[in-house]
């Protein structure tokens, strides 16, 4: 075996592997160890030092944490780590008097942040503190981006993400919503010394099939559909509904519609059950209410009869894979079926737009129209203009929107203070902490055996019919103590 090379410290951080795994560097054994101590309030602040939004996150992760985690590797499942999370979050006392405190001291540079979203709000809150002053531009009457409009009330209550994002506002944000930014020129004519790009992917994949326009009024783009409804401008569906696509949008939207009314509602996608893209847990959740998947089904036509959706028409395919994995899919030569709907929901990827950005400003688009950047500054190629979330490398989640906001924002500041972007801090630290895993030692080697823990679930009977009840109840203080047992402090190490 070879010696550790303890001249690097990026070793140190790489061997706890959940940490390492999370984009914004989590450090996950320190916080888990203080939930089974029962300090929940330092839990949560070491969460949101790092991932900026713990109530949130602990509900909606991704989770490239668990798959990492060594407990995984000895037996079934990885600790919760995600739900521990919302542990800290729920069980949390008043946080407000360890953010940090302003009014700050101004150094003199405006920061303009195109969009209200998690990058966003990152950059604004690691910024604020050191004196910058922060413009806030969003088309939506609050703050959140794609977490107030994508993601369903049952699954994220819109008082907890009213309540951390607040926390961000209220470090001094001048806000600017319901304010569309349709010119990207304009912005820089205002003499903001920085402008920050975090407007997401807003733009929903359509599928132009035959009767797609005449049937059009009950066909719904995804993202559009949970916004519609995340803003009460929609509020019932058709009894039969169809939702194409396998990502997690379709799995909101699925579910979202059995709390409209519909109660006829399937899913379709085009692929294998295997290779659909949602997370498994929501394809769990939104099986466990009833919702069929339909797969290896592509669509073919929108059956629309005297000027009125009927359904839509699919055709039957099996996968084929090449020796590197590449799949096609290839007709079996079944009969076509056809799917009675009153309405489908196209939920088939997402894509960026940046129409409002003309392209006589020096910032170079490339492939898909994504802007050229930096992979580690976030720069574009006009110096003074960063990206970041799902605006710079295409859709993510909130978790690497965060990481990327983290980036970013080291950068702005090197920017405007005449320093050099590349210059990077020490690694896992961000503007707002200098150090990940600085509080006191505190642990036991004990191992417990439990196996990973259940998070409770509200009763269907309310949940499908008010979506604004959360599905997840959450762990109690006592089953939060049990799963945070079995975290096998993989942060206490020799060095060899």
């Amino acid at each position: 075996m070879e010696p550790t090379n303890i001249r690097d410290p990026e070793y140190f951080h790489k061997v706890v592997d959940c940490q390492y795994a999370c984009p914004a560097h989590t450090p996950v054994p320190e916080y888990i160890r203080l939930i089974a101590a029962e300090r929940y309030t330092e839990a949560y602040m070491i969460n949101w030092e790092s991932n900026v939004f713990p109530g949130i996150l602990g509900r909606t992760c991704d989770r490239p944490c668990e798959p990492a985690c060594r407990r995984g590797r000895v037996e079934e499942e990885p600790v919760a780590i995600c739900r521990l999370k919302r542990v800290a979050a729920d069980h949390k006392g008043d946080v407000r008097s360890l953010m940090p405190q302003g009014p700050f001291p101004p150094n003199g540079k405006k920061i303009a942040l195109i969009g209200g979203g998690p990058a966003s709000l990152t950059v604004a809150r690691d910024l604020a503190p050191l004196g910058y002053e922060i413009h806030l531009y969003d088309e939506w009457h609050k703050g959140g981006g794609m977490m107030r409009t994508q993601i369903p009330a049952f699954r994220l209550p819109e008082e907890v993400l009213d309540e951390e994002v607040g926390y961000i506002i209220d470090l001094g944000i001048h806000t600017h919503f319901n304010q569309y930014v349709a010119s990207m020129r304009e912005i820089l004519e205002k003499g903001y010394d920085a402008v920050f790009v975090g407007t997401g992917a807003p733009k929903g994949r359509d599928l132009q099939l035959p009767g797609r326009e005449e049937g059009a009024k009950n066909i719904h783009i995804g993202i559009e559909f949970l916004a519609n409804v995340a803003f009460e401008h929609t509020d019932k569906i058709g009894r039969k509904v169809i939702v194409l696509g396998g990502g997690n949008t379709a799995m909101d939207c699925c579910r979202t519609s059995r709390r409209l009314g519909g109660d006829d509602v399937k899913v379709i996608v085009r692929s294998p059950f295997k290779d659909m893209k949602a997370s498994p847990w929501e394809i769990e959740d939104a099986q466990e209410e009833g919702i069929p998947i339909l797969n290896n089904m592509p669509p073919k036509e929108f059956v629309v009869e005297n000027g009125r959706l009927k359904g839509v028409l699919f055709e039957h395919v099996k996968a084929e894979y090449d020796e590197n994995g590449r799949r096609r899919l290839v007709s079996t030569g079944e009969p076509d079926t056809f799917v009675e709907a009153d309405d489908v929901i196209i939920a088939i990827g997402q894509d960026n737009a940046f129409p409002w950005i003309e392209r006589d400003l020096g910032i170079e688009f490339g492939k898909w129209d994504l802007p050229a950047l930096d992979k580690v500054t976030f720069q574009s190629t006009l110096p003074k203009v960063f990206f970041g979330g799902d605006a710079a490398f295409g859709p993510e989640n909130i978790i690497t929107a965060a990481a990327h906001g983290h980036q970013a924002a080291i950068s702005i500041d090197r920017y405007c203070q005449g320093g050099d972007v590349h210059d990077r801090p020490a690694p896992m630290t961000n503007l707002i902490h200098q150090k990940m895993g600085i509080h006191e030692w505190m642990y036991d080697s004990y191992v417990v055996t439990d196996q990973r823990y259940k998070v409770p679930h509200e009763s269907k009977v309310l949940t499908l019919t008010n979506r604004k009840v959360e599905v997840e109840l959450g762990f109690d203080r006592g089953v939060g103590f049990q799963e945070a047992q079995r975290c096998l402090n993989c942060d206490v190490q020799t060095v060899f």
